[in-house]
């Protein structure tokens, strides 16, 4: 089952009271949401999710503790127009939590997994008319490289869109093994002995069929409009291109014009209704329990 990455850090730092209005845009499989509804008896919580495995499992989960929640069967990057058509305009805290649940990494046919057999799909939402199949056999060379390079940082992108777009001339690319096997074939020995050389090309994919980075940037610039004074964001990362928006993100919104920066006094107009708390990464002993929660790092921003 999945196991929730900085999950007391960021109970911590939502800073919640028994009254909060607060919203998990990442419900998964209900890791933060369940200790979120216990610490909130008067308050709310209003969950998104475009997983509807996902969904139904945290449903039966929640309801146990209260009834004092409402799951939103969308993508996060509606959060607010979702959020109005419910007649909330403000909340007291927002939590991100971007990394991929364990199930939907374990399952077999989602497609997300490298190590296991199963039809490239890759989609969060069964809804999405975009798959992986598809970005593997109808992107360009090109638009291959640029995915990769982009979204998985992978240093020999050029040479492993060049193999997939052979082997796709021949017959299309079906399932994830077939693809792990064209991109085995595509890096040097050395490469495949530190880390499993599939991994950064899977995220690219990933990244691209579920549009996350564009996704996560409007969601958390509507967030910033959502949030009450003395209210929180919570985000917690799982690779670098997410944590540099939100981090640049966070910055913009709280940085004072180097103008007026070393001045005594901030004149009221330069004043920003926003400060960055600290930013956490997961003990040593989380790091070894949980693999995954190895590159995770979860910042804070306050509404002040």
């Amino acid at each position: 089952m999945h196991e929730s990455v900085l999950l007391n850090e960021a109970l911590e730092n939502l800073n919640l009271k028994k009254n909060s209005i607060v919203v998990d845009c990442t419900l998964g499989y209900g890791g933060h949401s369940s200790l979120i509804l216990k610490q909130i008896p008067q308050g709310h919580l209003y969950a998104f999710d475009q997983d509807e495995q996902a969904i139904k499992y945290s449903d039966e989960v929640l309801k146990k503790i209260n009834n004092n929640y409402t799951i939103i069967y969308s993508n996060f990057v509606n959060l607010k127009e979702e959020l109005k058509k419910r007649n909330v305009e403000k909340v007291d805290a927002i939590l991100f939590d971007l990394g991929v649940s364990s199930p939907q990494l374990d399952e077999d046919i989602r497609g997300f997994s490298f190590h296991k057999d199963a039809l490239l799909d890759m989609r969060m939402d069964k809804r999405n008319l975009l798959d992986a199949k598809k970005v593997v056999n109808t992107y360009t060379e090109e638009q291959l490289v640029d995915i990769f390079y982009k979204y998985g940082e992978e240093k020999y992108a050029k040479k492993i869109a060049r193999n997939i777009v052979k082997k796709k001339a021949e017959k299309p690319i079906e399932t994830t093994l077939e693809l792990v096997d064209i991109i085995k074939d595509s890096v040097p020995f050395n490469y495949k002995k530190n880390h499993h050389p599939a991994r950064k090309v899977f995220q690219a994919i990933r990244i691209e069929v579920n549009q996350e980075l564009d996704v996560f940037k409007k969601a958390l610039d509507d967030a910033l409009t959502l949030i009450n004074p003395h209210g929180r964001i919570c985000v917690i990362t799982f690779h670098s291109l997410e944590d540099r928006i939100c981090k640049e993100t966070f910055n913009q919104a709280s940085k004072i014009d180097d103008k007026v920066k070393g001045l005594p006094i901030i004149p009221e107009e330069y004043k920003k209704p926003w400060k960055v708390l600290k930013s956490i990464t997961p003990s040593k002993e989380e790091q070894e329990k949980n693999n995954r929660s190895r590159s995770a790092r979860l910042r804070i921003l306050e509404r002040i």
